[in-house]
């Protein structure tokens, strides 16, 4: 084990909690509150504040913004927290604000995701793990993200919308309404384009899962009948294959976000 290197020009508070083996490189900053694992690098430039935690191995690039004060005009100096797990990549100009009294005090990101050039993840978000947002992908507040969800560079995605498990989210769309695990949303006014065939391959689901996906995903959005039918005949018939499963319950928990669909589908 060995102490915290720390840059003669960086200026972190004595009250910091720094594991061991970690690195801090020139002009950062780090706050009273914070907390950072063993291994964490923050390269330069890094702004660490508030009640942040950083996971073991995290590495941070220059001029990330790490906890500092939400985006949220409501917000009244509550003692919020960001946490972030380990083996994160954060790099250039990304920034990650702490949670607020109207959703919950915490923002959570998981273990083992990327994060590009300029990307954002707003207030009360809670993001899974193995997750990846190319650059300049903006997550307004309260959104739940789930594991393995990949969204392409400068998508939006609005505040309280969920992405399911496996889910991804084409370049530059406009994600309104909530996607369903393993979709695959594209557009400026995102719509469900069809499952996350090529993620689902890499990351060795079976054919005949994916084939089970496909056939409950053309049942669940067919023309006959309404969405709520479907799903409920869906349930019944794949009612053994949890994958199917999985993208059911994620419909019938519902939120404040109505259902992305394929185009000329009515919404749910």
């Amino acid at each position: 084990m060995s102490k915290p290197e720390i840059h003669s020009s960086s200026v972190v508070a004595p009250e910091a909690r720094l594991g061991t083996n970690v690195k801090i490189g020139p002009f950062c900053t780090v706050g009273p509150d914070a907390e950072l694992g063993d291994g964490v690098e923050l390269l330069s430039h890094v702004a660490v504040a508030g009640r942040t935690s950083i996971g073991a191995r995290t590495k941070i690039f220059p001029f990330a913004s790490i906890g500092h004060q939400p985006q949220d005009l409501k917000f009244k100096g509550e003692p919020s927290t960001l946490s972030i797990g380990s083996d994160c990549l954060i790099r250039e100009g990304v920034t990650m604000n702490p949670g607020t009294e109207g959703g919950g005090m915490v923002t959570t990101v998981g273990d083992r995701c990327a994060f590009l050039a300029n990307s954002h993840v707003g207030h009360d978000c809670r993001v899974g793990n193995n997750v990846v947002f190319s650059n300049n992908v903006m997550l307004a507040g309260h959104c739940t993200v789930g594991d393995y969800v990949i969204i392409g560079g400068g998508a939006a995605v609005i505040q309280f919308a969920r992405v399911g498990p496996h889910a991804f989210v084409g370049g530059m769309s406009g994600l309104e309404h909530d996607l369903i695990p393993y979709g695959m949303a594209l557009g400026n006014r995102a719509y469900l384009s069809g499952l996350n065939i090529i993620g689902l391959q890499r990351r060795g689901f079976s054919r005949a899962q994916i084939h089970d996906l496909r056939r409950a995903y053309r049942l669940m959005f067919a023309q006959e009948g309404t969405l709520l039918e479907r799903v409920e005949d869906v349930a019944q018939e794949f009612k053994d294959h949890p994958i199917v499963v999985e993208i059911v319950e994620f419909i019938r928990q519902g939120g404040k976000r109505s259902l992305c669909t394929p185009k000329g589908a009515a919404e749910a």
